[in-house]
């Protein structure tokens, strides 16, 4: 792709004129500063704000004449409304990157470098999308289309469509993997729960429980509950300790046409699980259950968690522009196509629970929001460290954000059908006569 190619899109675009914006506030600095002689700290104050406001009234119409072309375009409308709510959002970006943003990421132990390279990006990314959807909007109802943030065609594939236009598969096995690590004490509780519950709704189930290399006595629990529900089996992971890691096994073993993610400690309904099943059922791909929409609840939640979790879930939020608020739960469902289709995963660790979401959404599957409830584990010791954490889930993120920036729409499956159809248009020989 040459220069010119990646300035046609929309992303690019705002990044270069805020480039060329950055650098008119260095110059006007200079000027002021050195070549006026505005040396005292009252004048590099005044220097500084009215760099500031020129750079943004820069920035401003380069967007508005380059980046979101045409619309509404007249005095009115810009001086009375675009450019106030362009200070707003402005504005917003920097405050929640200096109080919210690098304080976080600063407890999370990240160093400032890649802090500070983070809370760019992110302030950007806010300015970007709240200058998309509230400052520069398009003139006509008609025209709206032409201005969605390109980079999130991919991912508007799959929340613009409650169900894929696809028939879907009926869901004959619906499988559930369960990673355990030193859960003697709650996974047959787990279990007997899951079963049950199943059971009772006459629904083909397969518990497959993940055993990741526990010190414990999990592995012999597990052996013994094996021979009292024919519903379970379990496999010890193949590969290094680490929560992703004993995910991906699970994934690559399960026999379902459709599997969940859930945690060991019980901590998951087995009737949200069921409800999951229903969904599918119905052609959604994916169903994503959230314990913070209305029919959703928490029990006994570590107050220091329920804070950083609801930070990390709207920072992902703003990020990618989705439907659900609970992305980093790992307790979610997938049809088999969609865990074969959102190939390779990357995480070694809980940063899992964020990259096969966000990467189902980027590639185009449908998906549903759903309450769900959540209790806190009786017994044992969490295995999620939030200090040690941190860098991982940043990095799975901003891996995913650039996926969707830059594929253009690759991976949505409305893309992947049409070149089918090409491809096979191509190939086709007529019938001689």
């Amino acid at each position: 792709m040459n220069p010119l190619q990646i300035l046609q899109k929309r992303q690019a675009r705002f990044l270069f004129g805020g480039g060329v914006a950055a650098a008119f506030n260095l110059l006007l600095m200079y000027g002021f500063i050195d070549a006026l002689g505005w040396d005292t700290v009252t004048l590099r104050n005044v220097a500084n704000v009215i760099s500031i406001e020129l750079s943004l009234l820069l920035s401003f119409f380069i967007y508005r004449t380059w980046v979101w072309s045409g619309g509404v375009w007249n005095a009115r409308e810009v001086l009375l409304r675009q450019l106030p709510l362009y200070h707003v959002s402005a504005g917003a970006a920097v405050v929640l990157r200096v109080f919210a943003l690098f304080p976080l990421l600063d407890w999370l132990g990240i160093g400032y470098g890649v802090n500070t390279l983070v809370g760019v990006l992110v302030s950007a990314t806010i300015n970007y999308v709240l200058s998309d959807r509230l400052v520069f909007r398009p003139k006509a109802k008609e025209d709206r289309d032409l201005y969605r943030p390109e980079g999130l065609e991919t991912a508007f594939v799959g929340t613009n469509r409650d169900r894929s236009d696809a028939p879907s598969r009926p869901i004959e096995l619906f499988s559930l993997v369960i990673p355990a690590y030193n859960e003697e004490e709650s996974i047959e509780e787990t279990i007997a729960a899951i079963d049950a519950c199943f059971q009772r709704a006459a629904v083909p189930v397969e518990i497959l429980v993940v055993n990741d290399n526990s010190p414990d006595s999990t592995e012999a629990v597990l052996q013994d509950l094996c021979q009292k529900y024919p519903s379970l089996r379990y496999v010890n992971s193949h590969y290094p300790n680490g929560f992703g890691f004993a995910v991906r096994c699970g994934l690559e073993q399960f026999s379902g046409d459709a599997v969940a993610i859930v945690m060991a400690d019980a901590s998951d309904d087995p009737e949200d699980m069921l409800n999951y099943y229903n969904l599918l059922q119905q052609g959604y791909d994916c169903v994503f259950g959230s314990r913070f929409v209305k029919g959703g609840r928490v029990i006994d939640y570590p107050g220091h968690k329920l804070l950083v979790n609801r930070m990390a879930n709207l920072f992902v939020r703003v990020l990618f522009g989705h439907r659900s608020n609970d992305t980093t739960n790992a307790f979610k469902a997938y049809r088999r196509e969609v865990i074969d289709g959102i190939q390779p995963l990357l995480s070694h660790h809980f940063n899992l629970t964020v990259e096969i979401p966000l990467k189902a959404i980027v590639r185009g599957y449908s998906y549903a929001v759903v309450p769900i409830s959540w209790r806190n584990r009786k017994a044992g010791v969490s295995k999620l460290k939030l200090q040690e954490m941190g860098s991982r889930y940043l990095f799975i993120v901003l891996y995913v954000l650039l996926e969707r920036w830059f594929s253009r729409g690759d991976y949505s499956r409305a893309t992947r059908e049409v070149n089918l159809q090409k491809v096979a248009a191509r190939s086709s020989v007529s019938p001689r006569g």
